[in-house]
């Protein structure tokens, strides 16, 4: 085992190099359309990360951004309240890969051979890629008081998560698997419009400080509720490709870090 990362998670709890621990993981995945490993960071990890967010929460970018659940462009053939359009809002700071420091735990277990083959033989794919840009691959997110993730379906195929410090109230993640079916086309108009009138019971997943969370979300529909009170949210993105040489569009980069580079 890497000799970093025995510093920074759970080794006996989480053995990644494991053919049985690989398996069990991934039949979870496939399952359930979601993976938690609780409790994968140390306490001292936690805190060394808490410590590190907290230092650079001044170099956050903090955007708030109108769209649909779809997370495209209006469609204008349809009326305003149609399902596909209808807006939802999603708010938060986030720090950039190149804000994040290189000796933070984050980096050495996004960048672990051991972390990265455990997640391709769970995910089911060959291999995985850093960013080829300079933002996008390691970021930390800052949800203060009021400031939510709207309702959407993910564009990526997965997403890995990992919890840094809960808030004193909100900030609950919240899902309903399976709701659309992106490949075949079917957009569920129906369902999302009941689930935006308040019409559907989603799920909630209880996370806790030091959790790592891989989800499908392109065809499941979540929301981060608004948090509530004076202790900040902070949660990292790991975002993979699973293709070399590929960047985050610039309207995205734009968007969400409010630069290019």
């Amino acid at each position: 085992m890497n000799k970093v990362l025995i510093t920074i998670i759970d080794c006996e709890k989480y053995p990644f190099k494991s053919k049985d621990f690989r398996v069990q993981c991934k039949q979870q995945l496939d399952a359930n359309g979601l993976l938690v490993l609780s409790g994968l960071l140390l306490p001292s990890a936690i805190q060394a990360l808490i410590e590190e967010a907290n230092a650079n929460e001044h170099l956050a970018y903090y955007c708030e951004n109108n769209h649909n659940v779809y997370l495209r462009p209006q469609d204008e053939s349809l009326s305003e309240n149609h399902p596909r359009n209808q807006i939802v809002s999603s708010s938060k700071g986030c720090i950039t890969d190149d804000q994040v420091p290189s000796e933070s735990p984050l980096k050495a277990l996004y960048n672990a051979k051991e972390f990265q083959d455990f997640l391709c033989a769970v995910l089911g794919e060959s291999a995985l890629y850093k960013y080829d840009d300079n933002l996008s691959s390691v970021n930390v997110h800052y949800a203060c008081a009021g400031q939510e993730l709207g309702w959407h379906f993910d564009n990526s195929s997965f997403a890995i998560t990992l919890l840094i410090q809960k808030p004193k109230g909100g900030g609950s993640f919240e899902y309903i698997r399976d709701f659309r079916n992106s490949e075949n086309d079917e957009m569920n108009y129906e369902g999302v419009g009941a689930l935006l009138a308040g019409e559907h019971s989603p799920d909630v997943l209880s996370i806790e400080p030091g959790d790592l969370v891989l989800f499908r979300g392109r065809n499941s529909l979540h929301r981060v509720t608004p948090t509530k009170g004076d202790r900040v949210r902070i949660l990292s993105v790991l975002a993979y490709n699973t293709e070399p040489g590929v960047q985050l569009s610039e309207s995205a980069r734009m968007t969400f870090y409010g630069r290019l580079n």
